[in-house]
């Protein structure tokens, strides 16, 4: 998503391998929808000048790189794809959707999340998820071992690990094919968003939006309940949006997000650093309006129409603290400025893309840099090194971008990919 966000009580600064070690979790971004763009990704060797490119970075011991080789990379690598629309990174796996409407996944796959009908280890290679070729695939997400795609006549589908009810199956069963949920048969989903162990669904109707949970309700990331529940294996309607206009969803650990037609971002789930848990969805108490906002592990990203970044959540590797005022989801008439920390560094540059993984940052500025921020363990700030960065580095990829680059970034927990034209 989905690149919004979310906190562990602990730190784990290795790359992690469920279930032993605490997630690093997935980042799914929030972002008012629009056409989505047609990037012509052809193979390496007949690449043009013109053409766009695809880079990866970071984390790799489970293929999620796509570069047929199980480690990390410090510095980005261009890799041979064939034309690509948009990604999705989850916690060790990637879901690569192609202007055909066509699906493609590789990477960790040992819950069945890459659904190739089949469970192994790790796909070195991107591989197209057969089941789906039926259908004309608009939307997809990446959760920490579950994946969801959303269909052109809006139906959903869901594969991968579904012991907490994360499917939406009416059970705790996994899959390793995407099975469509058949709860929302009659209705039209238009986005889904997959966090750990819950999933969010977006369905647009002709006069109004909905949001429905389902999954692991732990610590209120399910967003129906005054009181925490546990688990559940069906879809039910998230709470305080009857009169909001929800475009953007996103889930991520156990926090969920949402973006408002007017520009407000609300969150719920696990409390960031010094506050406690939201139960039901909580509006931060802005005048900005943001157009995107993406979930970290201990933070979030958002970006404004002007152009501006901004912070907020944990204070580790280089991640802000967190300064968020919360208020009830119909929002609160007043003009209190939450207390948002602008990313550093930018000198009134414009932005016009941003990203987040577990706890490392990327953005784009107009003219087309690439730049990142906070752990950098396993080379996911693409500069060559492990070293953990405190404000915003420019990642070289061997060629100058110009102001008319179409850069594009995901993260998945520990790694990067951006998408560029020269």
């Amino acid at each position: 998503m989905v690149s919004l966000l979310t906190a562990p009580s602990s730190i784990s600064r290795t790359q992690p391998t469920p279930p032993q070690l605490p997630p690093i979790l997935p980042l799914m971004s929030l972002v008012i929808p629009k056409s989505l763009r047609e990037l012509q990704l052809p193979f390496v060797e007949e690449k043009k000048e013109s053409e766009d490119r695809l880079w990866s970075w970071g984390a790799g011991t489970d293929g999620q790189l796509g570069t047929g080789r199980l480690q990390d990379e410090h510095l980005p690598r261009l890799l041979s794809l064939p034309s690509v629309s948009t990604l999705a990174c989850g916690g060790a796996h990637v879901i690569a959707l192609t202007s055909a409407g066509k699906v493609l996944s590789w990477g960790r796959g040992n819950s069945g999340q890459l659904g190739h009908g089949e469970i192994v280890n790790s796909m070195l290679y991107p591989k197209a998820v057969t089941s789906l070729d039926n259908h004309f695939i608009t939307y997809v997400s990446a959760g920490w071992s579950h994946s969801g795609f959303v269909s052109d006549s809006g139906s959903l589908f869901t594969c991968g690990d579904g012991s907490f009810g994360q499917l939406g199956h009416g059970d705790y069963g996994s899959h390793s094919s995407p099975v469509k949920v058949s709860c929302f048969v009659d209705q039209h989903v238009a986005e889904v968003a997959c966090g750990m162990r819950h999933s969010l669904v977006l369905l647009k109707g002709c006069l109004s939006s909905q949001v429905y949970g389902f999954g692991s309700g732990k610590r209120g990331q399910l967003g129906f309940s005054k009181d925490k529940i546990k688990l559940i294996n069906l879809p039910k309607v998230v709470s305080g949006f009857e009169d909001v206009d929800i475009v953007g969803i996103a889930a991520n650990g156990d926090h969920s997000a949402s973006l408002s037609v007017d520009g407000n971002l609300y969150t719920w789930g696990r409390g960031f650093k010094g506050f406690e848990d939201s139960l039901l969805p909580q509006c931060l108490n802005s005048t900005l309006k943001f157009t995107k906002a993406t979930l970290g592990w201990n933070h979030a990203l958002a970006m404004t129409g002007d152009g501006e970044a901004y912070m907020l959540g944990g204070n580790h590797l280089g991640v802000l603290s967190d300064l968020r005022n919360e208020c009830p989801a119909k929002k609160l008439n007043d003009s209190r400025e939450a207390n948002l920390e602008k990313v550093p560094g930018l000198d009134g540059v414009k932005i016009t893309d941003i990203a987040t993984g577990a706890e490392h940052s990327v953005l784009v500025t107009e003219n087309g840099e690439i730049k990142t921020w906070g752990w950098g363990e396993h080379g996911q700030l693409g500069l060559g090194d492990a070293n953990d960065q405190i404000s915003p580095v420019t990642v070289s990829l061997g060629y100058d971008l110009n102001e008319a680059a179409s850069t594009r970034v995901y993260c998945g927990s520990g790694f990067t990919f951006a998408v560029t034209k020269p």
